[in-house]
């Protein structure tokens, strides 16, 4: 998988939804919403961000294991995906995707630290 394009894609796609939060949604939400859709797009931003260092890593050492990027682009999914749509809609029973996702970035991290570990 081409994890530099999926990487930008996602960085794109934040500052869209980071600009939607900030002018579009910014009559409609409440203060707490827009603090929550602001989190989704920060997280989202540099989980994309990751994403981009892990194609590079994958690209520059020849590793197949992309496991770590596929669970970061899980937690984008599920972290800030949740926290989009749980302040968008203000449905709370979405906030308990969003540690699901958070484990995912977390596990994703700790992965990629363990191949970079393993292949130095």
């Amino acid at each position: 998988m081409n994890w530099i394009a999926i990487g930008s894609i996602n960085a794109g796609l934040s500052i869209i939804m980071g600009a939607f939060g900030a002018h579009a949604l910014k009559s409609i939400l409440s203060e707490n919403s827009l603090e929550v859709f602001h989190t989704a797009a920060q997280y989202h931003g540099m989980h994309a961000l990751g994403l981009i260092l892990m194609g590079l890593y994958f690209l520059y050492t020849q590793t197949e294991f992309t496991y770590p990027a596929i669970l970061l682009l899980m937690g984008i999914i599920l972290f800030s995906g949740s926290l989009y749509a749980l302040a968008i809609t203000g449905i709370t029973w979405l906030g308990a995707i969003t540690p699901i996702g958070g484990i995912s970035f977390i596990l994703g991290w700790i992965s990629f630290s363990y191949l970079v570990w393993k292949n130095s």
